[in-house]
């Protein structure tokens, strides 16, 4: 589990395809530091196993279902990336609760910056637009962000001077790919609220004894 507070850019060193999967390494110092073989990682928002950890990079493999579902087929060598490390009991829950699983793919539409701020508009595919609501929490790329507009076809976000810093959003050019991910609390909730979770034995009063 992951908080979308991005803790480091990184950078890909090197992708080896093996066959329909890959194995792609790292350029990074930060989230290196008290990781070893096996740790959680997420990578522009999914939750990648770490290899191959040294004090400057680290490898994972990416399977096809990931590439397929991710814009991780789309890293190039030089690509910058977001990191983030696996929460930890004393973590601060700085962001929400983002699980390092991508749900959709987005479109970045473009950006308009308004001194000290940006204002970024991305397109989301039809599927996960019940998820979305206005005020709400989605990850892109990873980061924990408000949905400060909603309309049918895309949302935009409020994007603060030290996020477009520390993250790849400087580098997003309109028409690329990113990575989606909705606050997981919602699917519970259409869950419990379509499978007819109430009439389960569990969810009825105890008779009297």
């Amino acid at each position: 589990m992951f908080t979308g507070i991005i803790e480091e850019l990184g950078r890909v060193r090197e992708i080896e395809k093996r066959g329909e999967d890959a194995r792609i390494v790292i350029e990074a110092r930060t989230v290196t530091e008290g990781s070893s073989d096996g740790d959680s990682i997420a990578v522009n928002g999914v939750c990648l196993t770490a290899l191959d950890v040294k004090s400057d990079s680290f490898a994972a493999d990416v399977s096809k279902e990931t590439l397929s579902r991710s814009t991780l087929g789309n890293l190039k060598s030089g690509s910058p990336v977001n990191l983030e490390r696996a929460v930890t009991p004393a973590t601060r829950l700085g962001g929400h609760i983002v699980q390092g699983h991508v749900d959709a793919r987005g479109k970045f539409l473009g950006s308009e910056n308004h001194g000290e701020s940006w204002t970024f508009r991305f397109a989301y595919p039809k599927e996960i637009a019940r998820y979305l609501v206005f005020k709400g929490s989605v990850a892109v790329e990873g980061i924990s962000l408000t949905i400060a507009n909603l309309t049918d076809d895309y949302f935009e976000i409020a994007v603060i001077p030290k996020t477009f810093e520390v993250t790849n959003f400087s580098q997003l050019k309109p028409g690329d790919e990113v990575n989606l991910e909705v606050d997981v609390i919602a699917k519970y909730v259409e869950r419990i609220l379509t499978s007819g979770a109430w009439d389960s034995p569990l969810q009825r009063p105890a008779t009297g004894q």
